[in-house]
C-alpha cells in the first residue's frame, strides 16, 4: 500500500510539470504496465483529481483545469521549506506579495502546533534588507514558463545592455535564477543560434507565436551555461583555473554571478571566471587559499607569474625588518668606536 501510494504521488508530480503524456511514457518513467497507469489515473480521479484522458494509439493524459483536489500533504521539512519560501517570495518577483501572505496563512492554519511554532520564530528572529536589484512580473515569468512548457514560440520588445530596443522572436528554454537576476535561455529565430536574455529587459507583454519542435538545451549545466555567457556579454577578460578543493566548497568560497564552476573529480573543479583586469583577478584567485592551476590564457599565466615574483620579494623584504629599523640599526653601528 505505501508503494502504491508513493507511485500515485511520483504520477500526479508529473501530471502537474507537462501539459500532456503518453500513457507508455508514463509507464516507462514509472517503472509500470500501461494497465496500471490506467488504474492509478482512475484512484486519482477518486480522490478529486480532474485528469482527461484521450484514447487511441497516441492516447494520452493531462491534469484538468478545476475540481475539488485534496490538500496537500507535506513532511516537516517540506513544511517549514514551503513558508521560509513564501516569507521570502517577493526578493526578485513583483505581484506576488499578497498571494504569498494568502497563502502563508492557509498553509499555518493547517500545520501541526510544533511546525507553527518553528515558523513563527523564523519569522520572529530574522530580518532581510530590502531588494534594491531589478525585479520581474511574476505573471511575465509564468508566461515564458508556460510558453517553454507548452512549445510555443514567444515575440517580444527587449532592451539591450546598451539601451537599444529591438523586437525578438524566440523558442523559449529554460529560466534561470542567479543572483537576483532572472535569465531566459531561448533559441533566436532570427539569428539561428541560442540566447541569454535578461527577463527584467523585456518590454512590456510577450505575445505566443506558432509552435515549435523542443531543442536541446545548449548545455546539461544550464546555470554555468548562462553564468559564462554574463561574462562575455560584459567584455570581460575570461581565464579558466583548476582549482584543487571539491565543488561545493568552491560554491561557498566563489559569487556565483561571477564564475561558472564544474566538478573535475572529486578534490577539484574547473572555474571559468573573468574580469577587466587580470592582476585582480589573480587576487581574487590566491584569495581563496586553496592549490590552484591556471589553464589558460596565457596573458593570465604571465601575470601571475609576475605578481608572485613582486609578493616574493616583499616577503623577503618584510622578512629583514622596516626600513626604518634597518637604518637606525646602520647608524647605531656606523657610531660605535
Amino acid at each position: 500500500m505505501k508503494e502504491t501510494s508513493a507511485r500515485l504521488l511520483r504520477l500526479l508530480s508529473l501530471l502537474q510539470l507537462r501539459r500532456e503524456w503518453g500513457g507508455a511514457e508514463l509507464a516507462e518513467r514509472l517503472d509500470v504496465t500501461p494497465r496500471t497507469i490506467r488504474r492509478d489515473v482512475d484512484k486519482l480521479r477518486e480522490l478529486g483529481y480532474p485528469i482527461d484522458a484521450t484514447r487511441g494509439v497516441a492516447g494520452g493524459y493531462r491534469l484538468g483545469p478545476g475540481g475539488e483536489l485534496p490538500p496537500l500533504l507535506l513532511d516537516d521539512e517540506e513544511a517549514v521549506a514551503v513558508a521560509i519560501g513564501l516569507r521570502t517570495a517577493s526578493g526578485a518577483v513583483t505581484g506576488i506579495e499578497e498571494s504569498a501572505v494568502r497563502a502563508l496563512a492557509k498553509l499555518e492554519q493547517v500545520l501541526p502546533a510544533h511546525l507553527r511554532r518553528r515558523v513563527a520564530a523564523l519569522d520572529r528572529f530574522t530580518a532581510a534588507l530590502p531588494r534594491r536589484g531589478p525585479t520581474v512580473d511574476h505573471e511575465l515569468l509564468a508566461t515564458i514558463a508556460a510558453a517553454a512548457r507548452d512549445g510555443e514560440r514567444l515575440r517580444f520588445a527587449y532592451r539591450t545592455y546598451a539601451g537599444d530596443s529591438a523586437r525578438r522572436l524566440v523558442e523559449p528554454c529554460r529560466l534561470v535564477h542567479i543572483d537576483g537576476i532572472w535569465y531566459l535561455v531561448a533559441w533566436d529565430v532570427e539569428r539561428d543560434d541560442w540566447r541569454t536574455f535578461r527577463v527584467d529587459r523585456i518590454d512590456g507583454r510577450p505575445s505566443l507565436d506558432r509552435r515549435f519542435a523542443p531543442r536541446e538545451p545548449p548545455a546539461e549545466d544550464i546555470a554555468a551555461y548562462v553564468q559564462r555567457n554574463v561574462v562575455r556579454a560584459r567584455g570581460r577578460k575570461e581565464a579558466r583555473v583548476l582549482l584543487r578543493i571539491p565543488l561545493e566548497e568552491a560554491r561557498r568560497r566563489v559569487p556565483q554571478l561571477h564564475a561558472a564552476l564544474t566538478a573535475v573529480d572529486a578534490s577539484s573543479c574547473l572555474l571559468t571566471t573573468g574580469s577587466e583586469w587580470y592582476g585582480g583577478l589573480a587576487v581574487h584567485v590566491a584569495s581563496m587559499r586553496c592549490e590552484f592551476e591556471v589553464l589558460e590564457p596565457p596573458e593570465f599565466v604571465a601575470e601571475i607569474e609576475r605578481l608572485a615574483a613582486s609578493f616574493g620579494r616583499a616577503a623577503e623584504a618584510a622578512a629583514r625588518g622596516p626600513i626604518r629599523s634597518r637604518r637606525a640599526a646602520g647608524e647605531r653601528g656606523g657610531s660605535e668606536p
